[in-house]
Parts: structure tokens; C-alpha cells; sequence
């Protein structure tokens, strides 16, 4: 990624269509970002450079990357060639991170927001990718203190890279509803079930849900206009909640908050890279895909927003209003046949209750917000 990061934007944009031209069709790659904190405050704390540095020379050095801020890091499973595999390397890079934690006396979180350490206490990383960020977007990269999961799965063809990105469009409701883990941020009980996205998407430039494109010409045509403009300056910039990614010949789903559980991440993990199989094979059969318009999508975003799981989304195929739970066991009904093939199937459930769920319900039980997301920290043996 880093010699593509480099190259000027005709280069680049060359350089990613051939990527996906010859790409290893439907191999699969999950990031997940941590929340660095101190084992007795639970406060964010900027300790990656530390943590990164003594990963130096492990096997996990090359999977450990930063993320905006020093208190937040990124572990990545690295290609993988089906999903049982990406799911057992995310339990490894989970562990082994675990690991560098403890060494360190560093306690890891993995919601989609720290409920109330404040965004003025956290230093942007010094590399020059962030510190463009910094310079571009000034308090909407500050405030940005959040926490994902994204799923690339590499698509062979650029049209047809496109055409995935398409599809996904239409769910990214669902996988949002699946995800929310974050109802508490800036010491406030939101009321929201992900108050990291309404941060993210409503404040970053080129976010949110993208427009649909008729096929890697316009699209690349787009992407030349925001160079020519001077609107962007590298191609990280579009920051939607699905993208064609530009330094890998992948589609990258970013939508889903950050997940506590790590058997609801595989889950996520695993219905993104089903749904990106089962839109390659509509394509290369001439199924047709809907196609809605941004407005109506924008409509359910907002709904699995402020309700997550325990809301309603919008059927626009028979025009009903459906529990969000029936939405996505529908989608999981039809992707079961490819999930199969592809090492998912066994990973493919919707939670009893997900994240920002159980987060609620035992806010009833626990006196504060805070006590809640003390039990969804992992704090160091020595520590605890």
C-alpha cells in the first residue's frame, strides 16, 4: 500500500483499475480498531507509538498499524483466502495484541466510541498522512475519536468492482443496525445506538453513503474531478461507507462500529464478505440489483442510527416497515447458498441482542454509563 500511496493521481488511478483487472478474485481482509486506554481510568490514553514500536520484529508488527490518533490502534488479518481462515486470523491478531496490551499495562476497548474521554485530550499521530488530514479538516478530524471494523474483499474487474459497490449501498443499513455498539460518547447517554456514525458521516467531507456510478469510467471521471479541483489529494479522502479501495484492488465496506465480542465481528465480518460474493455472482449472471436512491437509503441509515438493531427498517421492495432483525435475516437467507462455498456459513448470526443493545439494558441495571462500558473493557491480568 505505501508505494501505492506514493504515486501521483493518473498513476494511481491506473494503477488501482489494472489492480482490479487482475485481482485475486474474492479474498477477503478485516481491519479492526482498539481503543487504547489506561487500566485504571478507563480514559484514552496515546500510547501507540509505544505499542508499536514494541511489536517491532513480531509477527504482528506488520498487521499493527495507526489510526488518526495515538490512542487507537488498527489490527489487521491480512489476506486471506477464504473466511475461516480471516475468522481465525482475527482471533489471533486479537490475542496477540491482548498480549502486547498486558506487557504494557494497557487496557483495550472495542466500542464504536469512548463514552466520555474527551476529544481535546487525544494527539494525532505524526505521519504525513495524518497530519494532511489534521491540516485539511482541522475540528472535524479532531473530534473524530471512533472506532470500526472494515471488511475489503477483492473484486476482479473494475466494472464489476463498481457494480458490488452498487449493491452494497442498499444494505448499508442493515450492517449498520447488525453493528451499533456505540450509544454513549462525551460523558452523554445518546439516546442513539450509534453515535459514532452520526459523528463520522455527518461531519467528514465525502462520507456517508456514496452515489451510485454506471461504471468505473465515471467513477474514475469523479475521482479526476476531485483531484483536478484541488478538492482532494489523495484518494483516502473519499471516506465512504463503501468504497472501491484505490491501493488495493478491493471494495472496502467501513460502515459497522467497532464490536466488543468477537464472535459478533466474525459474524459482521462474515455477512460483508457473503453479501460481496453474492453481488459478484448477480453481476456475472445479469441479475438485476436495485438501485435506490441515495434519499431513501439516507432513510434507513438514519434509522438503524438512532435504533440499531432493536428498530425498524424500510422494505422498499413491498414498501413495508419491517423489524431491522427481519431485514437482516432475510439478507442471511439470501446469501446462504454462496456462505457456504466461501467458509462463512457457520459464522452468520443475528445476536439475541448486539452491542449497544446489552449496553442499554444494563444501564438499567449498573448506576452509570460508565460502570457499563467498564465491563466491556479488557484490562490486563496484572491490573484487574
Amino acid at each position: 500500500m505505501g508505494d501505492a500511496q506514493r504515486l501521483a493521481p493518473d498513476e494511481q488511478i491506473a494503477f488501482a483499475r489494472d489492480a482490479f483487472e487482475n485481482a485475486d478474485d474474492l479474498t477477503v481482509a478485516v481491519e479492526e480498531e482498539f481503543a487504547l486506554l489506561e487500566p485504571d481510568t478507563l480514559e484514552l490514553t496515546n500510547r501507540f507509538e509505544e505499542l508499536k514500536e514494541a511489536a517491532a520484529g513480531t509477527e504482528l508488527d506488520e498487521h499493527l498499524v495507526g489510526e488518526l490518533i495515538a490512542s487507537e490502534i488498527e489490527v489487521k488479518t491480512g489476506r486471506c483466502a477464504s473466511f475461516t481462515e480471516a475468522a481465525e486470523r482475527m482471533a489471533e491478531r486479537r490475542s496477540q495484541l491482548g498480549a502486547l496490551a498486558d506487557a504494557h499495562g494497557v487496557a483495550l476497548a472495542a466500542t464504536g466510541t469512548h463514552p466520555w474521554s474527551r476529544w481535546q485530550d487525544q494527539r494525532i499521530i505524526d505521519t504525513p498522512h495524518y497530519r494532511r488530514n489534521d491540516e485539511l479538516l482541522r475540528y472535524v478530524v479532531w473530534r473524530n475519536n471512533s472506532f470500526g471494523i472494515h471488511t475489503h474483499v477483492a473484486i476482479r474487474g473494475a466494472d464489476r468492482a463498481i457494480a458490488v459497490c452498487n449493491a452494497f449501498r442498499n444494505v448499508l443499513p442493515e450492517l449498520l443496525a447488525l453493528s451499533a455498539s456505540s450509544p454513549f460518547v462525551e460523558d452523554v447517554v445518546t439516546g442513539l445506538h450509534s453515535a459514532r456514525t452520526q459523528i463520522f458521516t455527518r461531519m467528514f467531507p465525502r462520507c456517508g453513503v456514496p452515489d451510485a456510478y454506471e461504471d468505473w469510467n465515471a467513477f474514475e471521471q469523479y475521482v479526476r474531478f476531485l483531484y483536478d479541483t484541488r478538492s482532494i489529494d489523495e484518494h483516502t479522502q473519499l471516506w465512504w461507507s463503501v468504497r472501491p479501495h484505490l491501493a488495493f484492488p478491493t471494495v472496502e465496506v467501513r460502515i459497522c462500529d467497532a464490536q466488543p465480542d468477537l464472535r459478533e465481528a466474525q459474524a459482521l465480518a462474515a455477512l460483508t464478505y457473503a453479501l460481496a460474493t453474492r453481488f459478484a455472482r448477480a453481476v456475472d449472471e445479469e441479475e438485476p440489483l436495485p438501485s435506490l436512491p441515495h434519499r431513501l437509503i439516507e432513510e434507513n441509515t438514519w434509522r438503524a442510527i438512532r435504533y440499531g438493531l432493536s428498530g425498524e427498517l424500510i422494505d422498499f421492495a413491498s414498501g413495508d416497515v419491517v423489524p431491522a432483525r427481519a431485514r437482516i435475516e432475510q439478507l442471511i437467507e439470501w446469501v446462504e447458498p454462496v456462505a457456504a462455498e466461501i467458509g462463512a456459513a457457520q459464522f452468520l448470526a443475528v445476536p439475541a441482542a448486539n452491542a449497544a443493545e446489552r449496553q442499554y439494558a444494563r444501564l438499567e441495571e449498573l448506576p452509570t454509563h460508565r460502570a457499563v462500558f467498564a465491563e466491556l473493557v479488557r484490562v490486563p491480568e496484572r491490573v484487574a
